[in-house]
């Protein structure tokens, strides 16, 4: 299995795994009683501070997927893996250490170092795409 694929599916993978912690916070808040299933923000704004940062780092996954995603699919699509293949795994590295950034603080020291793993995803599938093109 290349690279490629492999960063493919942790990144869904991952965005699962955020989706169910996200399902499973929220039943708990369901559950206590403090909020009716059907009264939940689609911001996250309305829970708890991790409850938020929970629902935007799941969001984020869903937001970038186009991106990352996509580019991966494409470079899979035209048989040009060996060109996402060297950098693949970095860039599932960076999303996973936004997503967990993200979930430990808003500092602002956290607020850049997530922007700067996001930088490193957006200039890498630039670069993909830019390869894959000419």
């Amino acid at each position: 299995m290349s690279a490629t694929v492999i960063a493919l599916a942790g990144y869904i993978a991952w965005t699962i795994v955020l989706l169910i912690a996200l399902i499973v916070f929220r039943s708990i808040v369901v559950v206590k009683g403090e909020k009716a299933a059907n009264q939940f923000n689609a911001s996250g704004e309305d829970v708890s501070p991790f409850g938020s940062r929970l629902t935007r780092a799941q969001a984020n996954c869903v937001e970038s997927f186009p991106i990352v995603g996509g580019t991966l699919l494409l470079a899979l699509a035209t048989g040009q893996q060996e060109l996402t293949n060297g950098l693949a795994l970095v860039v599932f590295a960076a999303r996973l250490a936004q997503s967990c950034v993200h979930l430990l603080s808003t500092s602002i020291i956290a607020v850049q170092l997530r922007l700067v793993l996001f930088l490193v995803q957006i200039v890498i599938c630039l670069y993909w795409v830019f390869s894959i093109i000419f």
